[in-house]
């Protein structure tokens, strides 16, 4: 294989990246903020229910076993 040939493969496969980059919609400062602070805040949800959870079910075991 032509070494020229590889490189113009690449350079246009770069090219094409590139071009594609620029249709990307990239969301605003303010999105990506808002969705940051919904994330963390399902994830204390999440984490304090299972935290529940997982003390109910210990308190429960441990009563039905007796120890």
């Amino acid at each position: 294989m032509d070494a020229k040939f590889g490189f113009r493969k690449f350079f246009s496969f770069i090219a094409d990246v590139r071009g594609e980059v620029d249709k990307i919609s990239w969301p605003s400062r303010k999105e990506v903020v808002l969705t940051t602070i919904v994330v963390f805040v399902i994830a204390l949800m999440a984490s304090l229910f299972f935290a529940i959870v997982d003390t109910a079910w210990y308190k429960i075991i441990h009563t039905v076993i007796g120890r």
